[in-house]
């Protein structure tokens, strides 16, 4: 791959010391960072030298929770003022045409989407597998897009009959599950520094798969040393679902179910109580925080204040781009750090009355995007920028009309104080898939009209 020299940038490099240049360089060698500093201290010279004057640095962010799948079903007239459960009963049967082409079109524009926000890691959770789809076509397509992926074999295998939420003809046979998820580790699974593709086992929500199901997915997760992530408490509906079908509250549910531990992560975690918090701090399992998606179906705010304070790990997720109709990190940066303050005003917030209770800055919503998101995926060689990790940056042009005035006085929190904008660079593994703006691994206009007739195709039958 050679070298690659960045120079001349405003880096926020989101070290343990939190380090930033006002004039930095980075030296990459085959994907690898190998010097952060100061311009004047680094190599002047590289296979390739991009001065980036006038530009901000970040890490790249890390997207803990998405349904890629779901792009093809943003802005359904049918689904647009529904809560969760009504959401997913009118959008079920209209998932269950999806085909393997449509899966790889939609990935393509979801993680094109990410890396247009900076973004250069993504979760994805697919979990319903229709007319020969196979989580091969998501990763086919992320492997020829660029962006890191962790490939969650979702699954759904309790249905209507048997008291689920999905209808049958969504799910699939246990066995046919298990043996999937064990096809797909062994084929793809990559645990070396800088792996581009992992594979997770995510059985779907406790509404939709069967204890048996969980605990086995477990068991198989455990024995080849990969992660397990699954929706949880994301609705008072759930949780009353989990107390008339299992008798607990859905922590105590995967309590239950061998579902706690540090190669754990759940999406949502909205409806916790203080005694749950405990249990994910002590156990060490990640939250993805999903707030676009919370407020979309009127779910509630979670308590992440209360899970960083008690030392839980939390990364951000878009979540499915039908319950965000947009698949923009950066922005949804944004939203952790506004929506997180509107909490705090919801509970009577006052810094004259209690200073010990702050807002959350800028650069803690932007810590949570990197290393919060990294911590959750269990990766440790992503989330900053240092030596030794992945070459993994994004930047953004500080000279944008839309910066015009923040940026000169916080180049870092202008990024996330300032509206979300499209980012000016993003490299994965020290490879460019955005440059001056433009994906350069796939035509956009092209994979947009692909993308919607796909879209037509799907929601028309």
């Amino acid at each position: 791959m050679g070298t690659l020299l960045i120079k001349h940038a405003y880096i926020a490099t989101f070290d343990d010391r939190q380090t930033e240049l006002s004039d930095g360089s980075l030296f990459i060698r085959d994907g690898f960072i190998e010097q952060v500093g100061p311009t004047a201290s680094l190599p002047s010279a590289a296979d390739q030298v991009l001065d980036l004057s006038g530009h901000v640095v970040l890490p790249g962010l890390v997207n803990t929770h998405h349904h890629f799948y779901q792009t093809l079903t943003r802005n359904i007239p049918a689904a647009q003022n529904a809560n969760l459960f009504n959401w997913l009963k009118t959008l079920y049967p209209i998932w269950a045409r999806l085909t393997p082409e449509a899966i790889y079109t939609s990935t393509q524009t979801a993680l094109a989407e990410l890396a247009l926000s900076g973004c250069t890691t993504a979760s994805d959770h697919l979990y319903l597998f229709p007319n020969g789809s196979k989580l091969d076509d998501e990763i086919e397509a992320a492997l020829a897009l660029g962006v890191r992926l962790h490939a969650s074999r979702g699954s759904m295998s309790l249905g209507e009959s048997a008291g689920g939420l999905p209808p049958d003809s969504v799910t699939d046979k246990e066995e046919v599950i298990l043996a999937d998820s064990q096809r797909l580790i062994q084929k793809y699974h990559q645990s070396q520094p800088g792996a581009v593709i992992q594979i997770v086992l995510a059985p779907c929500s406790p509404f939709s798969v069967t204890g048996s199901l969980m605990k086995q997915s477990a068991a198989l997760a455990r024995e080849y040393g990969v992660h397990l992530h699954t929706h949880l408490a994301e609705t008072e509906d759930e949780e009353q679902f989990c107390l008339e079908k299992f008798g607990y509250r859905p922590v105590g549910y995967m309590e239950s179910v061998d579902w706690v531990g540090p190669d754990v992560w759940f999406a949502h975690s909205v409806y916790v109580n203080p005694a749950e918090i405990d249990v994910f701090a002590r156990h060490q399992c990640g939250v993805a925080h999903c707030p676009t998606s919370n407020m979309r179906l009127a779910s509630g705010i979670a308590p992440i204040k209360q899970f960083l304070a008690a030392g839980v790990k939390v990364g951000l997720g878009v979540d499915g781009s039908a319950s965000n109709d947009g698949s923009h990190l950066l922005a949804e940066a944004r939203q952790a750090m506004l929506l997180s303050r509107l909490k705090e005003g919801i509970t009577g917030f006052s810094l004259s009355n209690d200073p010990s209770r702050k807002l959350m800055t800028a650069r803690e919503a932007l810590w949570l995007a990197t290393r919060g998101g990294a911590a959750v995926l269990g990766r440790t060689d992503i989330g900053s920028l240092e030596a030794g990790k992945c070459a993994d940056f994004f930047a953004v042009n500080l000279g944008a009309l839309d910066l015009a005035g923040g940026a000169v006085h916080d180049p870092v929190a202008a990024v996330v104080f300032c509206q979300p904008r499209r980012v000016d660079y993003t490299c994965v593994g020290g490879k460019w898939i955005v440059k001056q703006g433009q994906l350069v691994t796939v035509d956009e206009h092209q994979l947009a009209e692909a993308h919607n007739r796909a879209a037509r195709r799907l929601v028309n039958g």
